[in-house]
């Protein structure tokens, strides 16, 4: 009896330790695939767990700044990105993308840039600077919300359906005068982008700022990110424009082909 005992104790104990890593893992995977804010008792409700259980793991991970809390409730936090970050490099992209953008950037005189999605937002992976004096360099790894900027408007108009609508159930904070966060308008947007395949800002992220941005397609066939060519607005004149449009959608052709391809 001491024998069986003491063989069924490590095994339940393995059990349960298993049973509540589960328990994280589909936590966490409420965050990858829903709204950017989610409470306890919406948790508790999705995944029918006690809200006592829900608010454990919930504390656990926001210790480890996996997810962080607000007045809205929880949100990926810094290390959830960090670990999107690495398994986006973990699909070759940013290889497959370093050689066709730094060749843009040489053919446009101006920083090009390489965005994963991550979540509901999406943050910088690599850029390649411009080489004149006044330019403009972004912050690789710092999370942007996807509906300011052409970068992440770019990615946000070629999401599956159900994952833009939960988005948009949430707030569009205004980053600039010129930040589009009227939804309806936003809709009309995102529309033409999806038809041209390429989006344009003008100061609807960063004042200043204009770009050009296009999709990266993953090996699922599903939007993973973007490119994008930018630069002090006053050079983005309406013919450079125009020819950014092409350069960079044959771009983000080229990276997503040899991503795809070969990895």
């Amino acid at each position: 009896m001491t024998d069986q005992t003491a063989t069924a104790q490590p095994a339940a104990s393995a059990q349960g330790g298993t049973e509540v890593a589960g328990r994280v893992a589909d936590v966490l995977l409420l965050f990858a695939g829903g709204p950017e804010h989610l409470g306890v008792s919406a948790i508790s409700r999705e995944l029918g767990i006690s809200k006592a259980v829900v608010y454990r793991i919930l504390q656990s991970l926001v210790s480890r700044e996996v997810l962080e809390s607000g007045p809205a409730g929880y949100r990926l936090g810094p290390a959830a990105v960090a670990l999107g970050v690495s398994a986006l490099r973990g699909f070759n992209v940013r290889n497959a993308a370093a050689p066709v953008l730094r060749r843009l950037r040489d053919e446009t005189g101006e920083t090009t840039t390489l965005s994963g999605l991550v979540g509901d937002e999406r943050v910088y992976l690599d850029q390649f600077e411009s080489p004149h004096e006044v330019k403009m360099t972004v912050e690789v790894g710092r999370r942007f919300p996807l509906h300011a900027g052409s970068s992440g408007r770019v990615i946000l108009a070629f999401l599956p359906e159900d994952r833009r609508e939960a988005f948009f159930s949430g707030p569009l904070a205004a980053l600039t005068d010129r930040t589009v966060v009227d939804l309806a308008e936003l809709r009309a947007l995102l529309a033409e982008t999806a038809r041209e395949g390429v989006a344009v800002s003008l100061g609807e992220r960063q004042a200043d700022a204009g770009s050009v941005a296009a999709p990266l397609f993953g090996p699922d066939g599903e939007v993973h990110g973007s490119i994008s060519v930018c630069g002090p607005r006053h050079r983005f004149t309406p013919e450079t424009i125009d020819r950014y449009r092409t350069l960079v959608r044959e771009a983000a052709e080229a990276i997503t082909l040899t991503w795809t391809t070969h990895r």
